[in-house]
């Protein structure tokens, strides 16, 4: 029986962004043309252009279908983990979703030999508060929860906590090779840093950690259920 015509042309769409994430990883953004592409995918040039009318709508799409991956792997992720909504939970499982998915974690490097120009739209100052109020909101959470301190104020909490995620990432790129450690080793001694530095010295409470959880489990049912509807309008 064949397929209808919408499931034929969805699969057509996740082939091309297929060709462009291979594509960028082995020779970066700027290298990387619409020929080039059509080439990987198996496709005429001008089908491209019955799906995104150009190049960046195309690499947006793109973004767009990694945050989605991520954050469903996220979900995964915490969900199977019983402190997987604490802080130091959610930072170490962010490392390992991250570690899995090259092109964001470029955009989160700033790797202009893989992504040129294309982090500048996503580290823009607009999109980086947005994140940054999405997290202050659950960093709050945690707060009232008795799961964080209270000792200190919000706003340098989010930054130590901006300071350790992005340390972690950036250091191990400059560290020589016999300095190197395992991805999972890596998240592990980020995820027992930010419980040092923010978590309250006494045991968390059953009942509050559960309630971590399930507020948590919701904020990235939601985020997913949005990146999949803006990934649906990107690539229809």
């Amino acid at each position: 029986m064949p397929q209808p015509a919408a499931a034929r042309r969805h699969e057509r769409a996740q082939r091309i962004l297929d060709a462009a994430a291979a594509l960028i990883l082995r020779w970066g953004y700027n290298k990387t043309t619409i020929d080039d592409i059509a080439r990987q995918a198996g496709v005429a040039k001008g089908t491209i252009y019955l799906h995104w009318n150009t190049r960046e709508e195309l690499f947006g799409a793109l973004m767009l279908r990694e945050k989605a991956a991520l954050a469903a792997d996220l979900r995964a992720r915490t969900a199977a983990d019983p402190a997987g909504a604490t802080l130091p939970g959610l930072l170490k499982h962010s490392v390992l979703a991250l570690m899995a998915r090259p092109l964001l974690k470029a955009v989160l490097l700033r790797d202009i030999d893989i992504v040129g120009k294309l982090a500048q739209g996503q580290h823009s100052t607009a999109a980086y508060a947005e994140r940054l109020l999405a997290f202050q909101t659950y960093l709050e959470f945690l707060r009232q929860h008795g799961l964080v301190r209270a000792d200190q104020s919000l706003a340098e909490q989010v930054y130590v906590v901006s300071a350790i995620f992005m340390g972690y990432f950036t250091v191990a790129t400059l560290m020589p090779p016999e300095f190197r450690l395992p991805d999972d080793r890596l998240a592990e001694l980020l995820a027992e840093t930010t419980r040092r530095a923010l978590e309250p010295g006494s045991d968390a409470d059953p009942a509050a950690r559960e309630a971590a959880a399930q507020a948590f489990a919701q904020y990235l049912d939601r985020s997913i259920a949005a990146n999949h509807e803006q990934l649906r309008q990107a690539i229809a």
